[in-house]
């Protein structure tokens, strides 16, 4: 079979073309320490590695929800805090308020107090994120959940609770409704009416029924700071599981990456090999080429 010169040149050519682009993509997975440049030199692998990829997106995502969720529950319970230790106040002024040696104007001064401590919790009950959102307003967090009443506060929040998904499998709460701390369907429970009642009570001229009315105020406080230390019991424990997802999703994320390192690295040594293979492969091919190259009647004339 005769073999014209044309085509011992374009097959010279492809030939020479195909080893530079071999030797191009070893360049190349040496320069990014990258076995698989597309989905064409390993479609299974790329594929695998395309789903990890996928996989710590939505980790990373997880991982910004709890930072998130963890922000927002260290200020309720910063502000539960406070109340706690308001509500200690307030029991402190009303046993105070049980000496018999006080006169109607020294627990009209006590009762002057316990207004402070009414407006300072009322203001804490209220209290915001820093973002525009109210922490104990439910899903109604762009308005004040507590607006002050006759006798205690009113709630225009709602019973709910935003979510947050910290996990493929798990949504943690950022806050509690306001009413389940400050007020409850048990009317002994609403620390605001039981404020106010203090309040009114050392306001009269003391009475008969003055120590059976603290005795009384002095119980339902217990039971409102009951319902507070509850709620932060129930916030500490959402931030011990964040933390704990934390170190899990950690965990995760270095499974991950090496998962990712196993499909897609490159073995530096046999790269290494490989290029210098190539090398003497195209050179040899370039020198034999120019050589046929030569071969021609032309050069006889």
């Amino acid at each position: 079979m005769r073999i014209s010169t044309n085509t011992m040149f374009e097959r010279g050519g492809a030939r020479l073309s195909e080893l530079q682009t071999g030797l191009s993509k070893t360049q190349q997975q040496l320069s990014s320490n990258r076995r698989i440049l597309s989905p064409a030199d390993d479609p299974v692998g790329a594929a695998r590695a395309l789903e990890v990829v996928q996989a710590q997106a939505m980790l990373e995502q997880f991982a910004t929800n709890r930072i998130a969720a963890k922000n927002s529950l260290s200020q309720v319970e910063t502000t539960l805090a406070s109340v706690t230790g308001l509500l200690r106040d307030a029991k402190v002024l009303v046993v105070s308020a049980g000496n018999a040696s006080l006169t109607d104007a020294g627990r009209a001064a006590l009762a002057t107090e316990l207004r402070g401590r009414f407006d300072d919790l009322l203001g804490l009950a209220n209290a915001g994120d820093g973002l525009g959102n109210y922490l104990f307003s439910g899903f109604q967090g762009g308005a004040p959940p507590f607006v002050e009443a006759a006798a205690s506060a009113q709630y225009n929040g709602d019973q709910g609770q935003p979510l947050v998904q910290v996990s493929s499998s798990r949504q943690v709460a950022m806050s509690v409704p306001g009413n389940v701390v400050f007020q409850s369907n048990d009317s002994n429970r609403d620390v605001f009416k039981t404020l106010k009642q203090i309040i009114a009570v050392l306001e009269a001229p003391a009475g008969s029924t003055l120590s059976a009315s603290l005795a009384v105020a002095n119980t339902n406080l217990d039971l409102s700071m009951d319902a507070v230390l509850n709620a932060r019991a129930a916030i500490g424990s959402r931030l011990q599981e964040i933390d704990a997802l934390d170190s899990a999703g950690s965990d995760l994320d270095i499974q991950y990456q090496q998962t990712l390192s196993d499909l897609q690295s490159l073995d530096y040594a046999k790269a290494i090999s490989d290029l210098t293979q190539q090398q003497f492969t195209l050179e040899a091919a370039q020198k034999s080429f120019m050589i046929v190259a030569n071969l021609s009647l032309f050069k006889l004339l």
